[in-house]
């Protein structure tokens, strides 16, 4: 073997090891980058509070991501979690709060208002996968309707005439501590997107489902050709992106200590977002569960780091729709170069 031969071997497995990482070589760019102009960025507290404020997101992130690569989609991910959050709030006020939603409402167990955020968002996301799956309404424009209806129902919730919708406050501490607390020194919310990674990873790679799902997203005609139920998975991908939805919804209104009716308003844009810059595919079939987290990471560090350079918030929105517009267009490419 000559010596030429022998070099082009390491070249190129170094090429394609860093082929396959791209997008985490690109986070840990964007880190020492922003961290060589301000060395601040880099202290851990704020590296921790990256980490906590993307715990939310990313749940998010992992609820839309098997959707999409389901070939799907869904507009009303924002409101769901806004309207959980709400419903959350609104069974953990305190007895004492004069502003109290339900007056006479008792002091209820720390998992009731968990439990019925996860039940709304479970709710959506059943009524998506049932207008997608039995009345073969196009995902963007179910989802779409949804999205608005979710949000007048949420209004309606909180309407106190002739006030109008008034924001919620005044919950319980140990219903705020999920949000802001710790366990063994790492924050609550890290530990629960940790968990909720790990579960996304099993379902979508160690179950049925998972299998389905890359299957209908890659080709539907040859999975129902193959006996995959397309209607049975559509409807469990979005009950558990609704899954998904509620719990951020409960961590939301935790980590802040309210909610009002316009929580989550474009954080289905900014999951969507996150996980086409992760890999996921706009074509379907194609995506991970790292690159979703990793996509999540990418636009909480890129946002960071904008407000420690001190970049206009305006110029933080030209910049975010940059990237999401070139990674749409990359992503496009490949499918168009594949066919």
């Amino acid at each position: 073997m000559s010596t030429l031969a022998r070099a082009e071997g390491p070249r190129r497995s170094i090429a394609e090891l860093a082929s396959k990482n791209a997008i985490v070589l690109v986070l840990l760019g964007l880190v020492l980058v922003i961290g060589a102009a301000r060395p601040s960025f880099l202290n851990p507290e704020n590296l921790v509070n990256i980490l906590r404020i993307s715990s939310v997101r990313a749940i998010i992130a992992l609820g839309v991501g098997g959707i999409l690569i389901m070939r799907g989609t869904d507009l009303s991910a924002g409101r769901t979690v806004g309207f959980a959050a709400v419903v959350a709030a609104s069974l953990a006020q305190r007895d004492d709060y004069a502003s109290k939603l339900f007056k006479d409402l008792p002091m209820l167990p720390l998992l009731v208002p968990v439990l019925a955020a996860l039940g709304v968002g479970l709710l959506v996301g059943l009524l998506n996968g049932s207008v997608v799956a039995f009345l073969k309404v196009p995902p963007f424009i179910a989802t779409l309707g949804m999205m608005v209806i979710v949000y007048g129902a949420v209004s309606l919730y909180v309407d106190r005439p002739p006030m109008g919708a008034q924001p919620l406050g005044g919950l319980r501490e140990d219903f705020t501590n999920i949000g802001t607390g710790d366990t063994l020194t790492i924050p609550n919310l890290i530990l629960i997107a940790a968990l909720v990674t790990l579960v996304t990873y099993v379902i979508l790679n160690r179950t049925r489902l998972g299998k389905n799902v890359y299957a209908i997203g890659g080709n539907p005609e040859a999975a129902v050709v193959s006996g995959v139920s397309v209607w049975r998975n559509t409807l469990l991908v979005y009950a558990f992106g609704g899954l998904l939805y509620g719990l951020a919804g409960a961590l939301l209104a935790a980590r802040t200590g309210g909610a009002t009716n316009n929580y989550g308003q474009m954080y289905e844009l900014d999951a969507i977002a996150a996980c086409v810059i992760g890999g996921v595919s706009t074509s379907g079939g194609i995506g991970t569960v790292g690159g979703m987290i990793t996509g999540v990471l990418i636009f909480e560090v890129l946002n960071n780091g904008l407000v420690v350079l001190g970049v206009s918030a305006y110029w933080q929105q030209i910049v975010k729709g940059i990237i999401i517009v070139a990674a749409v267009a990359i992503d496009i490419q490949k499918y168009v170069r594949k066919r």
